[in-house]
C-alpha cells in the first residue's frame, strides 16, 4: 500500500512496529508459482466440470475486485470457477486499479449498487490485495446489501501496509494522483465490519506480510491459510476451494471452516 503510516495519515493509535517483508526468494518465486497454480486449477475445473454442482450458487451475485495494477483480466479464472458452480460473478468494469483514485472510490460505489440493483439481494465481496482493502470498505458504506466479504491476500493492518509493492504505489500517487478521501477511506476500512467476513492469505506470499492480512477472529470474522503465491491467490486450486466452501455457506448461520468438508465439496 502507499506508505500512509510514514505520512501520518490513518487510524494507528498504538504505532505497532511495521511488519518485515516476504523474503526475497519468496517474491522471485512468485513469477513462477503463479502460472503453475493457474494452470493447475484450469486443468482441475476442466476435468470436474461433469461433476460440479453448478446450482451451488444458487444465482447469488459476487463482485470481485482485483489487486493494484491489476484489471479483470486478472481474476477472471476466479469468476469463472464461480460462475461453474452457480454464481453470477462480476468484474469491477473499472479497468485498471490505480488505487485510491476518485475514478476508482466513485466507481466502486457505482459499480456495487448497480450490480445489487440488478439482483436485489445481498451482494459477496471477494478482493485480491488491494482489491480485498476496497471491499471492506465498500462493506462499510453498505452494510445492508452486502451479504459477506472475502479478502485474499489484504494487508488491512496498518503495520502490514509496507510491502514489496510500496514504491509502485507512491509511483502511483504522483503520476494518477490521490483522492481528497483517502484518508477517510483508510480509517473506514480499518474498522471492525458489521457483516461475515472471511481472510484468506498465504504464509509463503511474496509480496506482502501474511500477518497483516490476518483478521481478529471472533463470531464475524476468521482466518484461512492456505500454500499460494501472492499473485496466485486468485487461481490457486486450494484458495478457490477455500472461497467456494465460504461462499455457499449461509453468513446468518455461519459454519466453522474445515478443510475436510472444503476438499470433499472441491471434490
Amino acid at each position: 500500500m502507499y506508505d500512509f503510516r510514514a505520512a501520518g495519515i490513518g487510524q494507528d493509535a498504538d504505532r505497532r512496529p511495521d511488519l518485515r517483508k516476504p523474503s526475497l526468494v519468496l517474491t522471485a518465486g512468485e513469477a513462477f508459482r503463479a502460472p503453475g497454480e493457474f494452470v493447475g486449477s484450469l486443468v482441475l475445473d476442466t476435468l470436474s466440470d461433469p461433476f460440479v454442482d453448478g446450482d451451488l450458487g444458487d444465482g447469488r451475485p459476487v463482485l470481485v475486485l482485483p489487486g493494484f495494477h491489476a484489471s479483470d483480466t486478472v481474476t477472471k479464472r476466479l469468476r469463472g470457477h464461480l460462475a461453474q458452480r452457480g454464481w453470477e460473478a462480476y468484474g469491477w468494469g473499472l479497468g485498471t486499479n490505480h488505487g485510491l483514485t476518485d475514478h476508482v472510490i466513485d466507481g466502486v460505489l457505482a459499480r456495487f449498487d448497480e450490480v445489487y440493483g440488478d439482483h436485489q439481494r445481498p451482494v459477496s465481496l471477494v478482493g485480491h490485495s488491494f482489491g480485498g482493502l476496497l471491499v471492506r470498505w465498500l462493506a462499510q458504506q453498505r452494510p445492508e446489501h452486502v451479504r459477506q466479504v472475502v479478502t485474499l491476500g489484504s494487508p488491512w493492518r496498518p503495520e502490514g501496509e509496507r510491502t514489496r509493492t510500496t514504491r509502485m504505489f507512491e509511483r502511483s500517487r504522483r503520476t494518477h494522483g490521490l483522492s481528497d478521501r483517502a484518508e477517510a477511506v483508510i480509517d473506514e476500512l480499518r474498522e471492525p465490519l458489521l457483516v461475515y467476513s472471511t481472510a484468506i492469505y498465504s504464509k509463503t506470499d511474496g509480496i506482502v506480510p501474511w500477518q497483516g492480512c490476518a483478521l481478529d477472529e471472533g463470531p464475524l470474522a476468521e482466518n484461512v491459510a492456505v500454500p499460494s503465491s501472492h499473485i496466485g491467490l486468485v487461481s490457486n486450486p486450494l484458495a478457490l476451494a477455500v472461497l467456494t466452501d465460504r461462499l455457499a455457506q449461509d453468513p446468518e448461520s455461519p459454519v466453522p471452516f474445515s478443510w475436510r468438508r472444503t476438499l470433499r465439496l472441491a471434490s
